[in-house]
């Protein structure tokens, strides 16, 4: 199993050992990736099961706090009433709790881990529009070059999604054509070409993000370029 569950701290066995041994070979093939730097899915799942953890730990003290208390009795020097808690935690809570803090620091050296990698890959690469860009953004294509001749091309369509909590864009992107780039070619050439083929978007927005090294694609490359044209997106 490479990834853990949302819940895997508390479902099944719940035993401190056993959850240590989980999270540490797991944080195993996570350090394993990043050295080989692939970065997803594991830098995504990290933040996930870390948030999980704050999360449920701040909804434990939350929940303590509005528990019921007994006055037990008085500080003298400050002359402020004791309480203590009507209800104990059971033994699976406690085993939970301990489980929590031996993970969270553990998690967050290994996000930051994948965060120098993440760094990393954007300090040798290039994200930049390719011809004049149209004021509608949210629909184009985008052009990915693994420092190859081969350039992979997407077209693209960011939506804006709303929860009840809060909103978010939602990029889809689609796969059209691999393209040999020789001494002729270029890469407006290539958008004039796309415009040409594709009459629905006849001034697409059009980006480039171009790898200085070689990064492996699939697990780092291409999920790197879609983070970053949301984010130039976004920002214009």
């Amino acid at each position: 199993m490479d990834n853990l569950s949302n819940n895997w701290f508390a479902e099944g066995l719940v035993d401190y050992e056993y959850k240590k041994y989980v999270l540490l070979a797991y944080l195993k093939r996570v350090t394993n990736s990043f050295e080989a730097r692939k970065l997803y899915p594991f830098l995504s799942d990290l933040v996930v099961h870390y948030n999980n953890l704050i999360q449920f730990r701040e909804n434990k003290r939350q929940f303590n706090n509005d528990m019921p208390k007994d006055l037990t009795g008085i500080d003298r020097e400050s002359l402020e009433l004791i309480y203590s808690r009507v209800q104990k935690d059971d033994e699976l809570l406690k085993e939970i709790e301990n489980i929590i803090e031996f993970s969270l620091p553990r998690l967050k050296s290994s996000v930051k881990a994948g965060a120098e990698v993440y760094e990393l890959v954007e300090e040798n690469c290039e994200f930049t529009p390719i011809g004049l860009m149209p004021l509608y953004t949210n629909e184009g294509y985008m052009f990915i070059s693994n420092n190859s001749k081969k350039t992979k091309i997407y077209r693209y369509e960011l939506t804006m999604l709303e929860t009840t909590r809060e909103k978010y864009r939602a990029l889809n992107t689609y796969f059209v054509e691999a393209v040999q780039k020789g001494w002729g070619t270029t890469y407006e050439s290539i958008k004039v070409s796309l415009t040409k083929r594709f009459k629905d978007l006849p001034n697409p927005a059009t980006f480039l993000f171009y790898s200085k090294e070689k990064f492996p694609y699939t697990s780092t490359l291409e999920p790197v370029a879609k983070r970053l044209l949301v984010k130039y997106i976004s920002n214009t």
